[in-house]
C-alpha cells in the first residue's frame, strides 16, 4: 500500500528533519525584509523582486534536500506535484500544510491557501500607505517554489493574490504551469 503525500510529509517532519525555533526563523526573515525595505527606499515592487530572487536561489538548492529526505517518486501530473508541494514540501520545511484548491479548468493553475504562515507571525506592515497595497511580505516563498520546481523540469509562475497582512481574509498563492521542461544536452556535449 502506497503512502499518501500527507503521510510522507508527517513522517519526514517527525523523523528526518532537524527542528529550528520558529520564532528565530520569523524574526530573522523579518530582519531581512526590513533591511530590503531600507535598502530600496521602501520601493516595495523592488523588495518583492528581491525576495523572489532570493527564494529562487534557495529553491534551486533546497530541492536536493527535499528529494533526499522525502524519497518521493517523480510526479506524473501537475496535480500530483501540487499535492506533494503542499503536503510534503511545506510540511518538511515550515511544518505547515497549505490547502490546494481553485484549479483552473485546464488543470494548469491552482492556489495554495495558507491557514497559517510562520513567516508572517508577529508582523505588521509599514504604515506608510504604500506597503499595504504593494508589499508581498512572504514573496520569498514564490521564488522558492519556482526554483525548486524548475530543478525538476517544471516551469511555473507563482504569485500571491491575497495576504492576511494586507487585510484579506486568507493568504493565497496562485501557481501557474508555464511548461514542462525537456532534458537538454548542454551545447557542445554530443
Amino acid at each position: 500500500m502506497s503512502r499518501t503525500p500527507r503521510q510522507i510529509g508527517e513522517e519526514v517532519w517527525k523523523t528526518r528533519v532537524e527542528k529550528v525555533n520558529a520564532e528565530l526563523v520569523t524574526l530573522t526573515y523579518g530582519s531581512v525584509v526590513a533591511q530590503l525595505c531600507k535598502d530600496f527606499g521602501n520601493d516595495y515592487i523592488q523588495v518583492n523582486e528581491q525576495l523572489d530572487k532570493m527564494g529562487y536561489n534557495i529553491g534551486i538548492r533546497l530541492i536536493e534536500d527535499f528529494l533526499a529526505r522525502s524519497n518521493t517518486s517523480r510526479c506524473r501530473t501537475f496535480k500530483d506535484a501540487a499535492e506533494i508541494v503542499s503536503k510534503v514540501g511545506f510540511k518538511i520545511f515550515l511544518n505547515i500544510t497549505p490547502t490546494v484548491g481553485n484549479w483552473s479548468q485546464d488543470n494548469k493553475q491552482f492556489s495554495l491557501i495558507f491557514d497559517e504562515n510562520p513567516l508572517a507571525d508577529f508582523v505588521e506592515l509599514p504604515d506608510d500607505g504604500k506597503a499595504i497595497n504593494e508589499l508581498w511580505y512572504s514573496n520569498i516563498l514564490c521564488g522558492v517554489l519556482r526554483g525548486a520546481l524548475e530543478m525538476v523540469q517544471t516551469q511555473v509562475e507563482a504569485q500571491f493574490v491575497s495576504d492576511v497582512l494586507r487585510g484579506h481574509e486568507t493568504t493565497e498563492m496562485r501557481v501557474t504551469l508555464i511548461r514542462i521542461l525537456e532534458d537538454e544536452m548542454p551545447v557542445g556535449d554530443d
